[in-house]
């Protein structure tokens, strides 16, 4: 398989088509991320309620392997549950870097991710998304946890 080959008409739609959120103006947790390979950036901010992400804004400079994975964040993450966020990110490191099955229900567009195992200097954007949630999140969660948010 060439690079190119990684880039297929599924990801690139879904990168040309990613909703755009913006930033959110309060939000209860955000995150930058930047890859260092390629140097991707995504800053992401959420605002959760009673364990379920209501609102999500985010800011993305990437590839379209990034795009992609931001996009479909964008369009499915509302109404998520906080565990089911952080295991879409465990699940998604697993399906690069341990040969794991893709996500399915909403999230099954992060499948044509899939390729992306076997070309591991783009682990890195594809994951960018994931790990901003998860900072954004403990973020959060600190805060709770010392009465500041909530």
């Amino acid at each position: 398989m060439d690079l190119s080959d990684l880039y297929s008409n599924a990801i690139l739609e879904l990168a040309a088509n990613a909703p755009q959120p913006g930033r959110l103006a309060a939000p209860d947790g955000s995150a930058r991320k930047v890859s260092r390979i390629c140097g991707s950036v995504i800053e992401v901010d959420l605002v959760v309620q009673d364990g379920v992400i209501v609102q999500y804004g985010h800011a993305v400079s990437a590839c379209a392997l990034g795009q992609t994975s931001a996009a479909v964040v964008a369009r499915e993450i509302v109404g998520a549950p906080v565990g089911e966020v952080r295991a879409l990110r465990v699940q998604m490191h697993a399906m690069l870097k341990e040969t794991g099955a893709p996500p399915a229900g909403k999230w099954r567009d992060l499948r044509y991710l899939e390729p992306v195992r076997a070309y591991r200097p783009r682990h890195a954007s594809t994951l960018l998304v994931f790990d901003a949630l998860v900072e954004a999140l403990d973020k959060i969660e600190s805060a709770e946890s010392v009465g500041v948010v909530g």
